[in-house]
C-alpha cells in the first residue's frame, strides 16, 4: 500500500485526513483507489477522459510523475505520492 498525502485545498473530500493508505501497481491506480474510497476527489484529480487534470502535480517520493511515466509510474509497497494542485493568482 502506498501513501498519499493529501494537500489541504482536498482534505474537506477525503474527511480531513492529510494522509490515506491507497492500493495500486501504479500512479493511476493508486490515485483512482483513492477515489472509489473518497469519490469527491474523482472531479479534482481526473479530467472527463480518464487523464490527470492539468493543474494537479503528482509526485511519487520527490519525483514529478509527469517527467516519469506518467500515471503508469510503477508504485511500489511504502511509496509517497503527494498531490500539489497548481497554485495561480496575484496581480
Amino acid at each position: 500500500m502506498a501513501t498519499v498525502r493529501i494537500p489541504p485545498v482536498l482534505r474537506p473530500s477525503t474527511g480531513g485526513a492529510k494522509e490515506v493508505g491507497a492500493d495500486g501497481s501504479n500512479v493511476g491506480e493508486v490515485l483512482r483507489s483513492l477515489a472509489d474510497e473518497h469519490p469527491a476527489t474523482q472531479g479534482q484529480l481526473f479530467g472527463d477522459g480518464g487523464e490527470l487534470n492539468r493543474y494537479v502535480n503528482v509526485y511519487l517520493n520527490d519525483e514529478d510523475v509527469r517527467v516519469l511515466d506518467g500515471l503508469e509510474t510503477t508504485v511500489d509497497e511504502g511509496d509517497v505520492l503527494v498531490i500539489l494542485p497548481a497554485m495561480a493568482g496575484g496581480r
